[in-house]
């Protein structure tokens, strides 16, 4: 899966609408985020990690790195 299909998702799963995490974010960070924003980065796969980090809180979840077996 790539990072736009994962967060898609997640947040069809947490029933959640790209808009209302825009505005989540920009809550969150004090900078403008618009669901166009995220889209575009999602679509182009350039969002960045911290944004990342910052989607899963939004959404209840935790980022990590886990050692494969």
């Amino acid at each position: 899966m790539t990072v736009r299909k994962d967060i898609k998702v997640l947040l069809a799963e947490s029933n959640v609408k790209l808009k209302d995490l825009a505005v989540e974010m920009s809550e969150k960070i004090g900078k403008r985020i618009t669901a166009d924003n995220i889209s575009q980065k999602l679509r182009k796969g350039t969002l960045r990690y911290d944004d990342a980090m910052i989607i899963g809180d939004i959404l209840g979840y935790d980022l990590k790195f886990i050692k494969r077996n």
